[in-house]
């Protein structure tokens, strides 16, 4: 891919800023420019805590955020390639399209156009009080985030053959965070029709990750407002950006966390009713988890990682539960207690949601699932911070550089070859996925659409030595169903 000549266009914006009235409100049509605007820097990000450790190329931060950037191959206008178009992660509260893992170059050198979009966050981009409800014409409140995605997809829609693309030939793809928000898009009868295929790295609104109903919605920001002591939206709407957004604090563990929830307009539903109904957008799709999603210590807290330990950890958790766990997250000794406990937290976190997503649409979605599970364990940091804990596995966001193929746009860590091989692996995956709608290419190990196959399911595991493996995990996952299903509450508790 070296060599190929690219265009970039950096902060371009899809919507019109929302500020003023236009806060919490669904994204509005830009206002036109007069000349030639400039496209070489990226728009600011939008309004957020510094809750990760992320590395931003914007310069600011601000609630005129509704940017997106474009990478195209430097060809003739009126030709029309696959798109894909990411969404970052960052809990629906952080992240930003600047960020260098998601730069689009290495995708585009590979024969296509990519996109990567700014969408509002936290408190800004999914808030539901009933009086935004009775303000909007549709009755619906909150997912303003991701009616800016919506709004971004439409943009693609409208003007990416001017850049090279096909809009009939456009892939939605993100992780964590942004996986999520793949999910939702499938679900969303508004998205239909935007998009031809779906990437989701290690999330989806499901389970544990499930959205909000209404009622759990509308109690979040009915307890932010009062915080803020506002009166009404229009005393909310008087407040500056960073008054709002202090209310959310602090940043070692925010007060008041948002996310999405049905609106009665993006999501007239759960997600789990609209896949069980068959409902959802039937695309292929092609998705995965990683194999150290969160670390032992979620469940064991600062216990050592014993037998003892484990047992009344589970019984803890889980009560009436804990033996059927027990069995199926076993802990003979130490080492044992370590791998269950990292592979349980990496569950109740996001693999579970993920697997979820993997059989509801393989079973109802009547397109391809092409399911992954990625292991590599990145190499050491070039600056080691003390007290780190040792990552057991691929850990949560991994492998973002590895499937976009910003490797080199990264210098954090002492990049090895066989890191760059992985990345040509999953990168080609990726490409040759947006592109025909299979991730196989030739040049690739092969991966089978997944099935159910020697007693488990087929799923591709992406590491030094890429091959098929059969996932035996499904007790695991129907144990986690009836617990959450048994425990509603958990949903909620989850997110706050």
């Amino acid at each position: 891919m070296q060599g190929v000549e690219l265009r970039v266009f950096r902060g371009i914006p899809y919507a019109a800023p929302p500020v003023g009235e236009l806060r919490w409100k669904p994204p509005q049509p830009v206002s036109a420019w007069a000349g030639v605007r400039s496209a070489t820097e990226f728009g600011a990000r939008c309004m957020q805590l510094p809750l990760f450790q992320m590395e931003f190329r914007s310069r600011s931060m601000s609630e005129d955020c509704l940017f997106l950037n474009v990478w195209t191959p430097a060809r003739a206008s009126g030709e029309k390639l696959p798109v894909l178009v990411y969404f970052y992660g960052g809990g629906f509260a952080a992240g930003d399209s600047s960020e260098p893992r998601y730069d689009g170059a290495a995708l585009a050198a590979r024969g296509m156009v990519t996109v990567t979009v700014n969408y509002r966050l936290g408190v800004f981009g999914f808030l539901a009080l009933p009086e935004m409800a009775r303000e909007s014409p549709h009755g619906a409140a909150g997912n303003y985030g991701l009616l800016d995605q919506h709004a971004a997809l439409r943009w693609v829609r409208e003007n990416i053959e001017k850049f090279g693309g096909d809009p009939d030939k456009v892939t939605i793809g993100g992780e964590s965070a942004g996986s999520v928000a793949v999910s939702a898009h499938m679900a969303s009868p508004l998205s239909r029709g935007l998009f031809a295929r779906a990437l989701g790295q290690s999330g989806a609104a499901m389970g544990p990750l499930t959205v909000w109903s209404p009622d759990d919605a509308r109690t979040a920001a009915e307890h932010f407002q009062e915080k803020m002591k506002a009166a009404s939206l229009a005393a909310l709407r008087s407040m500056p950006a960073d008054v709002l957004l202090a209310g959310t604090g602090p940043k070692e563990k925010p007060a008041f966390l948002f996310w999405p929830s049905v609106d009665g307009r993006f999501l007239t539903q759960s997600l789990e009713a609209t896949y069980e109904a068959g409902s959802q957008a039937r695309v292929p799709l092609l998705v995965g988890s990683n194999s150290h999603e969160a670390p032992h210590t979620m469940v064991l807290d600062q216990h050592p990682p014993t037998p003892q330990h484990w047992r009344a950890t589970l019984k803890r958790i889980f009560g009436p539960y804990a033996t059927d766990v027990l069995a199926l997250y076993p802990g003979n000794d130490d080492d044992e207690v370590r791998r269950s406990a990292t592979s349980l937290a990496s569950d109740l976190f996001i693999s579970h949601a993920t697997r979820r997503w993997v059989d509801a649409h393989r079973q109802t979605g009547g397109s391809p699932v092409y399911f992954y599970y990625y292991t590599h364990k990145r190499p050491q940091k070039r600056h080691p911070e003390a007290g780190q804990l040792p990552e057991d596995g691929a850990v949560h966001s991994a492998e973002i550089k590895y499937a976009l193929g910003t490797l080199g746009l990264s210098n954090r860590f002492v990049w090895r070859p066989e890191d760059h091989a992985v990345s040509r692996i999953f990168s080609g995956y990726v490409a040759h996925f947006v592109k025909t709608g299979t991730p196989n290419d030739p040049s690739l190990p092969k991966w089978p659409a997944s099935r159910e196959e020697r007693g488990g399911l087929l799923r591709q595991q992406i590491a030094v030595e890429t091959k098929t493996i059969t996932d035996l995990d499904a007790p695991r996952h129907s144990l986690l169903r009836r617990y959450f299903e048994a425990n509603p509450q958990l949903y909620r508790d989850r997110r706050r």
